[in-house]
């Protein structure tokens, strides 16, 4: 683990823009010894990734954007800690532990799925692996951008987060091409929320809110706007910028990318605007 940082950051990180972006499920880096105790190759594996989200990142300048390096088959950031499944160990966890519904369904922190039908595992894993990936990622990942935030804030009296995955297609005859999550108001001011719907509802992309994906882990600990600091997840669908393949670059590459790097721009011209004080805490 020591010869792969657990992510990249690039921009300025002295908090001088009050806006952070984040990729947590873009990495493609796994390591050796992970590879030959999975039950499934490489390309398998992948399908868990929300691939090239890094990449549609990557041309936005001076805004701090924080991107994984190791694939979310691997460790999941966008999940809590302690989202564990103690059955897929060897011997007693030395990290606590919570059942979910994510975590029976094969999706905790350290996955048990990278997809349906798709068992990651051999067998059972030693337990001294689950600290140890914690320790190796999850907590400098959450570290990092934790700082970041309150690097932003301190200067600006506000923070965002704007957390950017990619989603298959949903159900439906008409389903949403972009889905935004606050954790239903709870992550971020509406206002925030109300610029982002309106820039991407302008490219005729059809744009939903916390339906079906409300946002994880990293909206539920990061997103305290009562403390000024505002989380908003992104999904997009995958079909708007990848091949067939789902792994690789399609026709539409270049227009998403487009529309990250505007939307950080228009953030950053209508944040001096908007209501971003601190609110009350949600119930």
């Amino acid at each position: 683990m020591n010869e792969i940082s657990p992510y990249t950051l690039t921009g300025d990180l002295d908090g001088r823009w009050p806006l952070v972006m984040a990729s947590p499920h873009s990495g493609r880096e796994y390591p050796p010894s992970f590879l030959a105790s999975a039950a499934l190759g490489l390309s398998q594996l992948r399908r868990a990734e929300d691939a090239l989200v890094d990449q549609l990142l990557a041309g936005i300048s001076g805004v701090p954007v924080l991107c994984a390096r190791y694939g979310r088959a691997y460790l999941d950031l966008n999940r809590a800690p302690e989202d564990l499944d103690p059955a897929m160990f060897e011997g007693p966890l030395a990290v606590p532990t919570k059942r979910s519904e994510r975590v029976d369904a094969g999706l905790g922190v350290i996955p048990r799925m990278a997809g349906p039908g798709l068992s990651i595992y051999k067998q059972r894993q030693p337990a001294a692996h689950a600290s140890a990936r914690l320790a190796a990622l999850h907590h400098p990942w959450h570290n990092r951008l934790t700082a970041l935030l309150e690097a932003a804030r301190a200067r600006h009296g506000y923070a965002i987060l704007i957390d950017c995955h990619s989603m298959p297609r949903p159900a439906g005859l008409l389903p949403p091409q972009i889905v935004l999550g606050d954790r239903h108001g709870r992550s971020a001011s509406p206002a925030l929320v109300d610029i982002i719907e309106q820039h991407f509802s302008a490219t005729g992309w059809r744009v939903a809110r916390n339906n079906p994906y409300a946002g994880g882990h990293i909206t539920e600990r990061h997103g305290q706007p009562w403390q000024g600091i505002h989380a908003v997840q992104i999904e997009v669908d995958r079909g708007l910028y990848l091949d067939s393949s789902m792994l690789q670059p399609g026709p539409g590459f270049a227009a998403m990318a487009q529309q990250f790097r505007s939307l950080a721009q228009r953030l950053l011209a209508a944040l001096p605007l908007v209501d971003m004080l601190p609110r009350q805490a949600a119930e």
